[in-house]
This record gives structure tokens, C-alpha cells and sequence, in this order.
């Protein structure tokens, strides 16, 4: 058995990881991988101090639900400790599934296939090697323990692992308007009829949660030119896969190489084992690494993407409230096309149109309830003084345009 730990973190101090299981999944190779990957992919192209990694977010999101465990059973609310002890391995491991720069895999080398699936799959691997020691914590990860207000901790409008990654990154990227008070929201927690609550003195702190993330989402991870290097970033992904499909032999870890060779979906992921091996063994530094390598490419296309990333010259952007036209597309593309030898097939590499749609808070989702002193309960929405329905669940859609700049 594995003697436990404690470890400094920045953001929330010395937190501390019982021996045993829990520390077994933190030493765990799958979860040692995290520490590779940065926890908001290219928003350091914006914001240089956002260098911190999925390890610490899971780590942060851990220490949020022991403090989350402890002070609903100060409430009288009993969680056995079998219970507690899978709440925090679940947790621990709700990103392991996440690839290099977050999210930038999903739509290039991977298709059909989310992180929480790929989550799902290594935390089955990892239980069959622990001969079922995380049989607890998939049931609650997945829904599908009668305790419903568990799995709400992990996964719902105020889990703990938004409440991390708002409080992490804001600290990192030192924009401090995201900051949330996310020890008094856990203090205002409750429980009633199976459902998380929230008592009404915390209506403030909820109403500061909401707000602070509709800013972090447009300010910081859908920030234009955090975008826009998300944009060359696939690019040039999605034409290096092109190139060795047509035979290229370019320079890749041989676990990279698999998956610019293959097309990888659900089914895939199911059938073979071999992809969830390879995409095991990728973080950041693969992809990195590689478009290093790339910038010596006979393809102009790959060579100029590869250098875009490296030199920290993003797409240039252009946001609108509306769709772009036909004609100024195919504007860009002829700008493009005459200042390279890029050819109008290869033009689409270059440029990208994408729609963004993010709301505040969505009253069909899961619910922040209020409750008050009287036992009657109300919706954030209805409760609130300051935020109303029509505000808070209005969905603001941008249209981006992103070219190769010159």
C-alpha cells in the first residue's frame, strides 16, 4: 500500500492525499501523463502565466471534494466512507481521458469520441488492475448510483471541477475578475430530496460563480486569438495526417504516427486496443515536438502552419455577429493564394470559419436551486435579484473568421 502525501498547491495550499487507494490513482502512470498536458491548451499564446497542467486541476478538484464531503456530513447529511473515498478517486480521474492542448485531438486525429469517453475507458482499465477498487466510483462517475446529488458533485452546473478550473485558471492567467469564492460555495451546499441545494446566504457567491464564468469563457478560453492558434494548431494537424495518408514520411512519435496513419473513431476505440495505448502515451510535448520538426518540411503548407506555432504568429481574426459570406471567403482565399504558391485546393489549410455559442448558465440544463430558511426553494434565475431568465440563459453566438496572416 502506498504511503499518502502531502502537496503544496498555489491555489489552495498544502492538501493532502491519504496512502492507499487514492494515492495508488495519483502515482498511476495514466494520471502521471496529466502532468504533461496544459490545462488550457494555446490560451498561454495570450496569457504567458497559464502554464499549469490537468495534474494539478484534478488534484485542486480533489481538494474541493473532500472539503465539499466533509462539510455536507458537518450538515448532518451522511456519506459513508466507501462513499467519500470514491467521490475523490472519481474525481481524481475525471479529465485522465484528456489529449494534447485539450481539446485540439478531438477534432482532428479522434472523431466521434469525447475525453469523457476516453475518461470512461482508461478509468475501466485502471479499476481492472486494481481488481475492482473503483467499482464505487464508476457507478457514481456514471450516474448510476441511487445517491443522485454524488454524482451532481462531480458532473453538474456547480461541480467541483468547474469550480477548480475557474479559480485555477484564473490565477494562472491573473485575470482576477474570474476569480470565485469557491470555499463559500461549498459551505453554502446542501442536500435536499436527493438533490444538491444551495443555501440562500450563498445566493451572492452563486450570482459572482455565474458571472465570472461567462467572463473566463470570452476573455480567456474563447479569447480570439487563443482561437485563432487553436485554429493553426488543427490545421496544421489535420495536413500533416493528409500528407502521410498520401505517403509522406514525416517526423512523429511513434504513438503520434499511429493516429496520423489511421482513422481513429468509437468503433475503433472499441475494437483494438492498440489506440488506447497510443493515445495513452501522447501529451503535448508529442505534438510539439513534431511541428518543431516540421518547419523543415518540403510542404509549404505544413511548413508554414508549423511555423505559425512556433514563432506565436496565430490567424489573424475577424469576429462577427453574423455568418460570413461566400464572397468575402473566397476574398480571403484569393489573398491567401496571392501571396503564396499555395494551391485552391491546399487554400483550406490556411483558413478556417467556425461558430461559437456559449451561454451563462442554461435553465434546461441541471438546476442551481436556492434554498431558503422557510424550506421553500427557488431557481438561481428566479431567486436572483440582479440576474434574470432572459440574461441568463441568452446564448451568445460569434462567428470567427480566422486566415493566415502576411
Amino acid at each position: 500500500m502506498s504511503e499518502g502525501k502531502i502537496i503544496n498547491d498555489p491555489v489552495f495550499g498544502f492538501i493532502k492525499v491519504p496512502g492507499g487507494l487514492l494515492m495508488d490513482i495519483v502515482n498511476h502512470p495514466l494520471m502521471q501523463r496529466l502532468r504533461h498536458i496544459k490545462q488550457v491548451g494555446l490560451a498561454s499564446v495570450v496569457y504567458p502565466g497559464a502554464q499549469h497542467t490537468r495534474f494539478q486541476h484534478s488534484l485542486g478538484a480533489f481538494y474541493l471534494m473532500s472539503e465539499a464531503l466533509l462539510s455536507l456530513s458537518q450538515k448532518g447529511i451522511f456519506i459513508f466512507d466507501s462513499e467519500a473515498e470514491a467521490m475523490k478517486a472519481a474525481i481524481l480521474m475525471h479529465d485522465i481521458g484528456h489529449g494534447p492542448f485539450s481539446h485540439v485531438l478531438e477534432n482532428t486525429l479522434i472523431h466521434g469520441v469525447s475525453h469523457e469517453d476516453i475518461s470512461l475507458m482508461m478509468m475501466e482499465q485502471i479499476n481492472h488492475e486494481m481488481n475492482g477498487g473503483l467499482n464505487l466510483a464508476l457507478k457514481i462517475f456514471k450516474d448510476q448510483y441511487p445517491k443522485r446529488f454524488l454524482h451532481q458533485l462531480i458532473s453538474s452546473q456547480l461541480d467541483m471541477d468547474r469550480l477548480d478550473y475557474l479559480r485555477r485558471d484564473s490565477f494562472f492567467t491573473g485575470v482576477t475578475e474570474g476569480n470565485i469564492g469557491s470555499a463559500r460555495i461549498i459551505k453554502m451546499l446542501n442536500v435536499v430530496d436527493d438533490h444538491l441545494v444551495v443555501d440562500s446566504k450563498g445566493i451572492y457567491s452563486i450570482e459572482n460563480y455565474l458571472t465570472s464564468r461567462r467572463l473566463m469563457y470570452w476573455q480567456v478560453y474563447l479569447h480570439k486569438t487563443t482561437v485563432a492558434s487553436e485554429k493553426v494548431l488543427v490545421n496544421v494537424l489535420l495536413r500533416a495526417k493528409y500528407l502521410v495518408q498520401q505517403g509522406a514520411d514525416l517526423f512523429a512519435s511513434p504513438s503520434l504516427k499511429f493516429f496520423l496513419r489511421h482513422h481513429v473513431d468509437q468503433h475503433t476505440f472499441q475494437a483494438d486496443e492498440a489506440v488506447l495505448r497510443h493515445y495513452s502515451a501522447l501529451d503535448d510535448n508529442d505534438i510539439y515536438c513534431a511541428i518543431k520538426e516540421w518547419r523543415k518540411s518540403d510542404d509549404t503548407v505544413l511548413r508554414m502552419l508549423s511555423d505559425d506555432i512556433v514563432e506565436r504568429r496565430p490567424f489573424r481574426v475577424e469576429v462577427s455577429e453574423q455568418p460570413f459570406s461566400e464572397e468575402r471567403l473566397r476574398e480571403v482565399e484569393d489573398e491567401i493564394i496571392s501571396h503564396t504558391s499555395v494551391s485552391r485546393a491546399d487554400v483550406k489549410y490556411l483558413y478556417t470559419v467556425s461558430e461559437i455559442q456559449k451561454d451563462m448558465y442554461d435553465v434546461n440544463d441541471d438546476h442551481i436551486t436556492i434554498l431558503y430558511k422557510d424550506g421553500t426553494m427557488k431557481d438561481i434565475a428566479e431567486a436572483s435579484e440582479i440576474l434574470n431568465v432572459a440574461l441568463l440563459s441568452k446564448k451568445i453566438r460569434k462567428y470567427y473568421l480566422c486566415y493566415q496572416r502576411f
